[in-house]
């Protein structure tokens, strides 16, 4: 849904322009909104929630630098997905209804991979010892893809938007099984008690890196085209590959109580 949600965009872009795009979307969404707030069922159950910041920000080490690895690697894609290569692709000639299709299969073809990550990692008994190293080959391996596409783009290679198009699929594929390693690994890691928390405070890094991937996306296309942004993708795959080397390979004991002057393992 979310790739035809790029397609349809760069549809309304070409046929009604920004503004009317917009005022169109946002009618639609009033709608869902209606239709959300009638048939939306009562929330059921509660969990136990931190009881200061302190305890929420305290998880474990393993959460914390998974957290903070997912920061980078959503940010890595992002820095080029949100801002540089689409308007690129529309430097380069294509129509609005071009790059939102690319977009489009892009999106649905990462979440097809995610659907058959688990095929392409084969799960150990213990849950971390295939995991973590596939976490930490895929994102080394997948830094190495924005990095030769900007050499590509730098030394002038023909017919380049279609060499970053051919190469981002490439990536789209590393990204798929990267990012569904993370996202096992985080419930993986988790306690049973705090886990809709901890699976909450990881996504909240996710947020982060595609606030800052976003942010990035801008500048580093302003600054220095496409390739810086490419570049910078790279760049926040190191990091998230360097911080994935700390991952242990064993689950964590059971956090201290609440109030606790114990420090998180």
């Amino acid at each position: 849904m979310k790739g035809i949600g790029f397609f349809a965009g760069g549809l309304l872009l070409d046929s009604f322009g920004f503004s009317h795009a917009l005022w169109l979307m946002a009618g639609l969404l009033s709608i869902v909104l209606i239709l959300v707030f009638f048939s939306l069922p009562p929330m059921m159950g509660k969990s136990k929630a931190s009881a200061s910041i302190r305890e929420l920000f305290g998880k474990q080490r393993a959460i914390n630098l998974l957290a903070a690895a997912r920061i980078f690697l959503f940010g890595a894609r992002d820095v080029w997905f949100v801002v540089g290569v689409p308007v690129f692709l529309y430097s380069q000639g294509w129509n609005f209804t071009m790059v939102g299709t690319f977009m489009a299969f892009w999106t649905i073809g990462y979440g097809v991979v995610q659907a058959l990550a688990p095929k392409v990692i084969r799960r150990s008994t213990d849950g971390l010892s295939n995991e973590v190293p596939a976490a930490r080959h895929w994102s080394l391996l997948l830094a190495f893809v924005p990095l030769v596409l900007a050499g590509a783009v730098v030394s002038g290679q023909e017919p380049i938007e279609w060499i970053v198009v051919g190469g981002l699929t490439l990536f789209g594929f590393a990204f798929a099984v990267n990012s569904s390693v993370h996202s096992y690994l985080i419930l993986a890691y988790a306690g049973s008690e705090k886990a809709a928390e901890d699976v909450g405070f990881y996504y909240a890094a996710n947020a982060t890196g595609r606030f800052l991937g976003t942010l990035l996306s801008g500048l580093l296309y302003q600054w220095g085209g496409v390739s810086y942004a490419l570049y910078g993708s790279a760049a926040m795959l190191l990091a998230c590959w360097i911080i994935t080397t700390a991952l242990p390979m064993t689950h964590a004991l059971p956090m201290p109580n609440a109030g606790s002057d114990t420090p998180a393992n």
